[in-house]
């Protein structure tokens, strides 16, 4: 296993799927470039990304066969491998690897977003009670 590193992406992404106050939500042009988190995974160009989707982050395949497969960062690492993992890619590229690389999108999330060591506990336990 190669070492993961978390790259941010600190380009201005357009309107992050938000217009005016929160009453009209769009999808924005997607494509490669459209996370503010990843974590490469292997040679091959596949990768853990963390992305704007709808006022949060969801956490994600890049490249992906079915494309709506991902999860808000708030979900539980193992929970989001689970939901997401048909879209793996590469048999080279590890369970393991996945979800050491949903925490830290998960974690770099968490920060952007700023929220506090209770705010965190209490979301992690509201996404337990609902799964």
């Amino acid at each position: 296993m190669s070492e993961l590193v978390l790259e941010v992406n600190d380009r201005d992404l357009p309107n992050k799927g938000i217009i005016g106050a929160g009453a009209i939500m769009v999808t924005p042009p997607i494509n490669e470039d459209y996370w503010c988190f990843r974590v490469r995974l292997g040679e091959e160009g596949q990768a853990i990304v963390g992305f704007p989707k709808f006022g949060g982050i969801g956490v994600g395949f890049a490249q992906e066969e079915d494309w709506n497969s991902n999860l808000p960062f708030v979900c539980a690492a193992s929970y989001i491998y689970g939901h997401i993992a048909h879209n793996k890619g590469p048999e080279a590229i590890t369970a393991s690897e996945c979800i050491e690389a949903i925490e830290m999108v998960r974690e770099a999330a968490r920060r952007f977003k700023g929220l506090s060591d209770e705010e965190w506990q209490a979301e992690q336990a509201r996404m337990a009670s609902n799964s």
